[in-house]
């Protein structure tokens, strides 16, 4: 029977030589710190790899995923990789990053079963439940996934722009700034959904005007 680890670990080490040869001392300097600028939050979909699609190196990105991109004020994980992030690393971006085709909005839009998950997805029923009117308008399912999609990042931001974490910061006067980005699996782009978010002051103006935004572009 082939054992699959024994491939990955040989990928690894294929990895791993690759790296060396190209700077004999990447290793040594990424054990002795871990200073990234950016900290992503984005979708556990397998097709969606923060450093890659950025084209970051290891240490140059911190990253916390999960299905459907959700910042949730319960969910003490995101939390506390937030906190981490925010005042352990000191990390001056972080980005909101969703993609189109999400299997998690997918479910969401359409009120698919899947199992325990289904209650995870309800944030994202919310979601679509908050625009409904303007979604269903837009007619076409597909026009209409894609819209879900790009409105689930932004109220992740709105959502992580409202914890105590993040208010802290700015009370402080911390340099921090919250992006919302969508990927597009079909081209490998990444789009700015224009959410900048560095202080509480104006936040929902800010929100509405790039939910707005949204929608004119659909017309």
């Amino acid at each position: 029977m082939t054992n699959h680890l024994d491939f990955l670990l040989e990928q690894n080490r294929l990895w791993s030589q690759s790296v060396k040869d190209r700077d004999h001392d990447f290793f040594r300097h990424l054990a002795m710190q871990q200073n990234p600028k950016y900290f992503w939050i984005g979708c556990a979909d397998s097709r969606v790899s923060a450093n890659e699609i950025l084209g970051l190196q290891p240490g140059e990105v911190f990253v916390h995923r999960n299905v459907a991109n959700v910042v949730v004020h319960s969910d003490l994980n995101c939390l506390s990789v937030l906190q981490y992030a925010v005042d352990v690393l000191r990390v001056q971006h972080i980005l909101v990053v969703g993609h189109y085709g999400c299997g998690g909005v997918t479910a969401a839009l359409y009120n698919t079963r899947l199992g325990l998950i289904d209650n995870w997805l309800r944030h994202v029923q919310d979601v679509r439940d908050k625009h409904r009117v303007r979604l269903m308008a837009m007619g076409c399912p597909d026009r209409q996934l894609d819209r879900l999609c790009e409105l689930n990042v932004l109220e992740q931001v709105l959502n992580l722009s409202e914890t105590t974490i993040m208010r802290d910061a700015w009370a402080r006067g911390q340099d921090v700034t919250l992006h919302g980005l969508i990927y597009g699996l079909h081209d490998g782009i990444l789009h700015d959904l224009n959410m900048p978010v560095s202080t509480d002051n104006e936040l929902l103006s800010r929100y509405e005007a790039a939910v707005d935004r949204l929608f004119a572009s659909s017309k």
